[in-house]
């Protein structure tokens, strides 16, 4: 793996013991000696550490940022309170998504956070959207990620001020000598805090952070399992550019003001195809949650046919759910199969499981909101 790259803590992961595998282009950890189910498990419990300083952090500054912004992406940015973040979604002229971030409204510029498989791309997307009137930075940051029900009470020893935040909230405090810029926000469905902080001072925070005696670290396994019980897609596997917001069950992300009748409707790549689906509600498929049974993990890729031996699907995220104590996957069916409730039978080494339609998230989601 000597051709990847690495964040600031590549070498902290080794000396906790972690695993390391090749991950959109950087060495990171997938478990450590803990193991994936208990790292999981702890998350849910206490409060796991990991490491997101693979994603890209950019900064756009220039004249009217947010309504520049608008132009790329499904959300309502002009409408974001200053501190806030919200999830959007760069759309193609298709209406595809190209990539799901994150955007932090900090005065005059604007901090968005996007994947790391996919920020070349995203980078180039704004440099080119936005135009010379506008700058799009990257950020020599690393980006932390303190998740779990412990989470506040660790993050009161460090930064009592950021514990205010509510879920969506973002901020500026001096820690360590530094600034760091946190966020009441995750990929976990659980409470906790996504940390900013200078590239060089990254270490040392995450040493600080996996010495209080509620933190473990947590590798990419547990993170994706983690994402899953909480229903939450992941760029690549249950969104990407052959999938629309409304397909993908992602219609909240496009904001009120840009659908059909908002003072701001449309604006954004395929926002005639995307806006027609909300009105007409006449697309083929649509995202489930799914609910399998016994212990057998039903993996991306796996076709699901329904009680006429009829393909109306297909899995693109599925694991064992620790928390559940089941099977958990996501999938794209055929709309008229995509009842809840309904029994789909998932094609395992050509055995048929049953997987039941259930709402998601597949645990309850735990985000501070005041």
């Amino acid at each position: 793996m000597s051709d990847m790259k690495q964040t600031p803590l590549f070498a902290l992961h080794q000396e906790l013991g972690g695993k390391m595998v090749p991950f959109a282009g950087y060495s990171m950890p997938v478990q450590y000696p803990l193991g994936v189910k208990k790292e999981h498990e702890h998350t849910r419990r206490a409060c796991g550490l990991f490491d997101v300083s693979h994603m890209g952090q950019l900064m756009v500054t220039g004249p009217a940022p947010a309504k520049a912004m608008e132009t790329l992406v499904t959300a309502d940015v002009v409408g974001l309170a200053e501190g806030g973040q919200r999830y959007a979604l760069f759309t193609n002229s298709e209406g595809g998504i190209l990539d799901d971030l994150m955007i932090v409204n900090q005065s005059d510029s604007l901090y968005v956070v996007v994947n790391a498989a996919c920020k070349d791309q995203d980078l180039a997307l704004l440099r080119t959207g936005l135009g010379a009137n506008h700058d799009v930075e990257v950020l020599d940051r690393g980006l932390l990620a303190l998740q779990g029900p412990d989470a506040a009470t660790v993050m009161q020893r460090l930064c009592p001020a950021a514990c205010d935040l509510v879920f969506m909230e973002h901020d500026r405090f001096e820690v360590m000598g530094h600034e760091i810029w946190v966020s009441r926000s995750g990929y976990t469905g659980e409470d906790g805090f996504e940390i900013s902080v200078p590239s060089e001072a990254t270490e040392a925070l995450a040493r600080w952070f996996v010495d209080q005696p509620e933190v473990e670290p947590i590798g990419l396994g547990a993170r994706d399992s983690l994402r899953l019980e909480a229903g939450l897609c992941l760029y690549g596997h249950d969104i990407d550019t052959t999938t629309t917001p409304v397909e993908a069950s992602l219609s909240w992300a496009v904001g009120k003001p840009r659908r059909v009748g908002g003072e701001r409707e449309a604006g954004f790549p395929g926002a005639d195809r995307v806006l027609h689906q909300l009105q007409a509600k006449d697309h083929r498929r649509r995202r489930v949650g799914l609910l399998g049974e016994g212990r057998a993990p039903v993996r991306e890729g796996a076709r699901l046919f329904d009680a006429d031996d009829q393909m109306v699907g297909q899995v693109t995220s599925g694991s064992f759910g620790p928390s559940v104590g089941a099977p958990v996957a996501m999938a794209y069916v055929v709309v008229e199969a995509a009842e809840k409730g309904a029994t789909l039978y998932a094609d395992v080494r050509g055995k048929r499981l049953p997987m039941v339609i259930t709402p998601m998230p597949f645990v309850p989601a735990n985000y501070h909101r005041g």
